[in-house]
């Protein structure tokens, strides 16, 4: 698995609770544009549309080495391939409120196809990220200390 972009926003502004792998619908040069690692998952999003998933956001550069004569949109909306049952999981969890679906990260799997990792994600109030930056920090003296002791 070949990661191409993290989206570490994400991490720092919600609380992942699940997630899930998607395949994407791209046109074109975007593959080779994302092989480059042209991308920018920051401030992506995914919203339904008529009861399918979409990516919003999502920013895939142009790369000049492709064909100048067909060049898709680089923020338009991008559709996720994912099963019936998570669709209907995810539809179900994102009408409550507070949660929404966010982008983790894109890489390619084994078999060299693109994928989006999604996940349900619930917003942290910024007590909760206080929290999270000071148990970070602790863990990171802590392995230091560890590491000094040996």
């Amino acid at each position: 698995m070949k990661v191409i972009a993290t989206n570490k926003k994400a991490f720092h502004d919600f609380e992942i609770l699940e997630r899930y792998e998607a395949g994407l619908v791209l046109q074109g040069s975007e593959v080779k544009a994302i092989r480059a690692g042209r991308v920018n998952l920051k401030d992506s999003f995914v919203k339904f549309v008529k009861g399918e998933p979409f990516v919003f956001g999502m920013h895939i550069s142009y790369l000049d080495s492709a064909n100048p004569h067909f060049r898709p949109d680089e923020k338009r909306p991008r559709k996720l391939l994912l099963h019936k049952k998570e669709i209907d999981k995810l539809i179900g969890k994102t009408s409550e409120k507070g949660y929404t679906i966010v982008p983790l990260k894109l890489y390619f799997n084994k078999k060299n196809i693109a994928k989006l990792e999604i996940g349900l994600a619930k917003g942290k109030t910024l007590h909760d990220k206080r929290e999270s930056l000071k148990k970070k920090i602790m863990d990171r003296e802590a392995r230091a200390a560890m590491k000094e002791y040996r």
